[in-house]
């Protein structure tokens, strides 16, 4: 387990630079275009290729990784195989996607007071971002087959190479030949990315990647599975596109760029927690669910989830009570007013309430993967994503606004939880270890309550005329009593934490 955690940690810092060069683009995108249609356009022209590259890549790399740690499967000709049916399908679905470029657009366009000059901005920018999807899949099976050789830090680098050419392309562009800039910068990183990838696995020395077209049992079992997962893993990016669909519906401008960057703020530590742990862990699961070692696959989701809820619930906490506070020293700059910080703080508030939910609903679903099951989490997603988030919306939208897209997104997140873990518990004796001695779940309840508290207060009593001010008092109270009490009231696994540190210091 520390060996596991270790991996993590290593995979989780990569992926925190990564994600801090994403989410720079993101801030510059607010400092440069506040949230007007500019704005708007970018991020409606990137979706559908961000859509292809989390859901196609991530289902072709999850099924992948599945056969591939399989006895029977001919690892040499699968790598062929796979690679084949992949490049195949992200070629033909972004040709599909540029041909029918006004269409898909023209779905979108529910906002009624866009003019044809920002349409026509979005369409090229579309046509500019969506080629990148072929390379982005394929980035993603490239990660896959990096996994598999326990290569988990090349992976995460690509994604930090993507993140930060893209930025640096970007603003640059942008400078001189304005937002397209953006779209020809998502193609160009887009390359690199891969380019990276495959000179990292040539070093490995390992199966070559080609072409195969010959079919067999593996390539059979890739398709059966590789559907059902594609809706499951959708979860999270079939959220995006109905929060930008119903954020259109709306007619108020700048709405779906408030809901983008209160839900890309809400994403930020959760992806780069469940993405480290989704790195490493799917690969070790497929092994050990072929090696039949269900205790440690037990284990592995009982502590899983408990250390989640201990590093996401003190964040949620701090990041409602100071929603505003965030927001504005992220985003408040230049062509980002108050106004927007005003419409987009409560957005923020209600959807990191979801954040421990996403993310652990993304952690259990690749133990269901793992058993072969992929039809229980695509079941459970399509009724919640489209059921119960789309009722809540609708329900609640005459009174609370945009800040409705949030409450679906709660809810939905909450109810999905629910069934994977009951299913998960009756059907493969996965249990969460709340009663668990070992994990000694209810002893973090006394002190986020603690943090609950104090950080009521000091979010409503220090308050200062400096933003900076604020949000750096908030933080740094937010952080000593996060320790504090969780030290106080004995949670084992930071006194543990605590002890190792002391030891290493006391060594040097």
């Amino acid at each position: 387990m520390n060996k596991f955690i270790k991996l993590i940690g290593a995979v989780a810092i990569i992926n925190i630079v990564a994600r801090v060069f994403g989410f720079l683009r993101e801030m510059i995108i607010a400092f440069q275009y506040g949230t007007g249609h500019i704005t708007d356009s970018i991020f409606t022209a990137y979706m559908i290729p961000n859509f292809l590259y989390l859901v196609v890549g991530g289902a072709f790399t999850t099924v992948f990784i599945s056969i591939y740690n399989r006895e029977s499967t001919d690892k040499g000709l699968f790598v062929k195989q796979s690679f084949t049916i992949v490049a195949v399908t992200a070629t033909v679905m972004t040709l599909i996607g540029m041909v029918f470029a006004t269409p898909i657009l023209d779905s979108f366009k529910t906002d009624k007071i866009v003019s044809e000059e920002d349409l026509a901005l979005t369409k090229n920018l579309y046509l500019w971002m969506m080629p990148s999807s072929i390379f982005l899949v394929l980035s993603s099976w490239y990660s896959g087959l990096l996994n598999v050789n326990q290569k988990f830090h090349l992976s995460s680098f690509a994604i930090l190479i993507y993140n930060a050419v893209f930025l640096v392309i970007a603003v640059v562009l942008s400078k001189s030949i304005g937002p397209l800039g953006y779209g020809i910068s998502a193609f160009v990183s887009a390359i690199l990315m891969v380019y990276f990838l495959v000179i990292g696995y040539r070093k490995l020395d390992s199966y070559k990647v080609g072409f195969s077209l010959k079919q067999n049992v593996s390539t059979k079992e890739l398709w059966i599975m590789v559907v059902p997962i594609m809706l499951g893993g959708a979860t999270i990016q079939l959220y995006a596109l109905l929060q930008r669909y119903v954020a259109g519906l709306l007619s108020l401008e700048g709405a779906v760029s408030s809901v983008n960057y209160a839900s890309k703020l809400m994403q930020f530590p959760q992806a780069i927690l469940i993405t480290a742990v989704t790195t490493v862990i799917y690969p070790i699961l497929s092994q050990k669910e072929s090696d039949n070692d269900h205790s440690s696959i037990k284990s592995l989701y009982s502590k899983g989830l408990h250390y989640l809820l201990l590093l996401l619930a003190p964040v949620t906490i701090f990041s409602y009570f100071y929603s505003t506070s965030l927001i504005q020293v992220v985003f408040e700059y230049s062509n980002f007013t108050a106004k927007d910080t005003a419409a987009t703080a409560p957005v923020l508030a209600v959807f990191v309430l979801s954040m421990y939910f996403l993310a652990a609903n993304g952690y259990i679903t690749r133990f269901y993967y793992a058993k072969g099951d992929s039809m229980a989490p695509v079941v459970f997603s399509l009724l919640n994503v489209f059921g119960v988030n789309m009722a809540v919306i609708f329900l609640m939208v005459d009174a609370t606004g945009v800040v409705s897209i949030a409450w679906g997104t709660l809810i939905s997140s909450i109810v999905n939880f629910i069934m994977l873990v009951v299913y998960a518990s009756i059907k493969y004796d996965l249990k969460m270890g709340i009663f668990s001695k070992e994990l000694q779940f209810f002893r973090a309840l006394p002190p986020l309550i603690v943090i609950t508290v104090v950080m009521y207060f000091s979010s409503e009593y220090l308050v200062f005329d400096n933003k900076w001010l604020t949000f750096i008092v908030g933080l740094v109270i937010f952080a000593a009593v996060l320790v504090g009490s969780y030290l106080l009231f004995g949670v084992k696994e930071v006194k543990e934490f605590s002890d190792k540190l002391k030891r290493k210091l006391l060594k040097q």
